[in-house]
């Protein structure tokens, strides 16, 4: 998590923010997907399973709206030597992300009486779906879905078509994730962003933009 003594300029100066987006994974929601993944590949760091994943082709490609879900399932079942046919992994990937952290929704709540909210997610439309009709994913004005724009974070093109769709200037958009990556891309595409780590992260960010009390 940013130190938001230590945070961006951004966060001290510059244009009011009109808009937050915020990640899902790792900042409203939590994968638990690595847990079971450590457990059927027998690896003990999840963090090395984390990367594995981040970096995985089927994954970046599903993610990416460039497979379907058949193909994503019979890839991600030979990649990673799983025990499932493809149609049972896709059947079970869904359980594979864990209800909304808690604290998100009173968050998104205040934070939306101030500015408007939005997310930006690497994500694929077998996670989505599962999503989609939380409280708290009804409060996004924008939603940008890797998958539905053709890109992945943190890959400049994803930023970039960000911005090409808002009617709102990058320097008043503010962009919350959890990975260091992804935080820097976005700031190189000229969007004001912070790394947050789960929902006590993101508060403790907005709260370095006076976006909560």
């Amino acid at each position: 998590m940013s130190d938001i003594n230590n945070a961006h300029p951004s966060a001290q100066a510059g244009e009011q923010i009109e808009l937050v987006l915020f990640d899902l994974g790792g900042v409203l929601v939590r994968f638990s997907g690595l847990e079971v993944l450590c457990e059927l590949t027998g690896s003990s760091s999840e963090l090395e399973v984390a990367a594995r994943w981040l970096m995985s082709p089927w994954v970046r490609r599903f993610e990416a709206g460039d497979c379907s879900e058949e193909e994503f399932g019979a890839g991600l079942v030979q990649e990673w030597e799983l025990p499932y046919s493809a149609a049972e992994l896709l059947e079970i990937f869904p359980t594979w992300l864990d209800p909304p952290f808690e604290g998100g929704e009173q968050l998104l709540s205040e934070v939306s009486k101030r500015v408007k909210l939005g997310c930006l997610s690497n994500t694929n439309p077998v996670g989505w779906r599962a999503i989609a009709d939380w409280p708290h994913t009804r409060l996004f004005q924008y939603r940008f879905l890797s998958f539905e724009l053709g890109a992945v974070k943190p890959d400049p093109a994803i930023y970039e078509r960000v911005i090409e769709q808002l009617p709102i200037p990058p320097s008043r958009v503010l962009f919350l994730d959890d990975v260091a990556l992804n935080v820097d891309a976005a700031r190189a595409a000229g969007l004001r962003a912070e790394q947050a780590i789960g929902v006590d992260g993101a508060r403790a960010a907005l709260e370095g933009y006076g976006l909560v009390a």
